[in-house]
């Protein structure tokens, strides 16, 4: 069973990170400290073939089940559940701003949002600020480290390696008892996530002319633009 979870879970950080805002981030050329280069081009080859023979038809009969307006309501109360890891980052991060419009951005939410299953705070023009514990570190100028690609997990670099274990503290879901059902939970959040633009692994990698540079250099440069805006 917790190979089952592992395996999904790493899908899930794989492709679930908006996946489809890649491309406005891919413009400034950077250097990536690759060592494990060799290593990374084969497992990203295999994460891709597991990716385009396993999650995306998965997916594709899920939404064939549940219809949009049910995904999005889900969306929407993960969305709002995740509140305290973008709360406590744009507070480490100085943030206090930000920290003050997801916190009333969540009261809205909880109040008249039925619980978060609607957007109550589009009303009051209250955005969102994501935030997490790697642009944190980020922040504080913590460099990147070394590129891998995790078996079944995906690209990763050292520094969001520790700041993944940083959320993973803050997340409410990380405290349901059993292990098995908050590993659960966090999975279908991901899948569900991903539901809502299911093809948008494949036009991010359709102009690719070498998938594991490309995935690489959209990765790094994302997260560096994440930090410094």
């Amino acid at each position: 069973m917790k190979f089952i979870f592992s395996f999904l879970l790493g899908f899930i950080i794989l492709f679930a990170n908006d996946i489809s805002e890649f491309d406005d981030e891919f413009k400034d050329k950077t250097e990536v400290f690759d060592p494990l280069s060799r290593y990374n081009r084969a497992m990203t080859n295999v994460n891709d073939f597991l990716y385009e023979n396993l999650l995306n038809p998965t997916l594709k009969g899920y939404n064939y089940i549940i219809p949009q307006p049910a995904r999005e309501a889900v969306d929407n109360f993960f969305d709002n559940l995740m509140f305290p890891v973008r709360f406590v980052n744009n507070v480490l991060q100085l943030k206090f701003k930000e920290a003050g419009e997801e916190t009333l951005r969540f009261v809205a939410n909880t109040i008249i949002g039925f619980g978060g299953l609607t957007d109550g705070a589009k009303y009051y023009n209250l955005q969102r600020h994501d935030e997490d514990f790697g642009q944190t570190l980020g922040f504080w100028g913590v460099g990147s480290g070394f590129h891998i690609v995790l078996p079944l997990v995906g690209p990763y670099n050292l520094r969001d390696l520790l700041g993944f274990w940083g959320d993973y503290f803050v997340n409410p879901i990380t405290f349901v008892d059993p292990q098995a059902s908050s590993n659960g939970i966090k999975i279908y959040q991901k899948l569900n996530n991903i539901s809502l633009d299911v093809d948008a692994y494949d036009r991010l990698k359709k102009d690719a002319v070498d998938l594991y540079p490309f995935l690489r250099d959209a990765y790094e440069q994302r997260r560096n633009y994440l930090i410094k805006e």
